[in-house]
């Protein structure tokens, strides 16, 4: 009998096992389905409604609350940690 091998993948997320089932890759980072939510609100993310900034992800509300409003994405926030590098994934 052959034996399952799995994945090897972590969710950036929680760390743990990402199974192909709950797999959602965004950004070039693997995450499982529950745990891909916004920064802010932790609401669940869809890839159709979500903002990346930093690597830290947000739902487009809270996205536009917090970084367009300023019209300065410079920014950093209370709760938003830093990181080397910027990148902006929103349309």
């Amino acid at each position: 009998m052959a034996a399952f091998a799995g994945t090897q993948q972590k969710c950036m997320a929680c760390d743990k096992t990402v199974y192909l089932v709950d797999k959602l890759t965004a950004d070039n980072r693997i995450f499982h389905k529950a745990c891909f939510r916004c920064h802010h609100c932790r609401g669940t993310l869809k890839l159709s409604n979500y903002c990346s900034f930093e690597g830290v992800l947000y739902c487009r509300p809270h996205y536009d609350q917090l970084f367009k409003r300023t019209g300065s994405l410079d920014k950093s926030f209370e709760g938003t940690p830093k990181s080397c590098e910027t990148r902006k994934n929103c349309s």
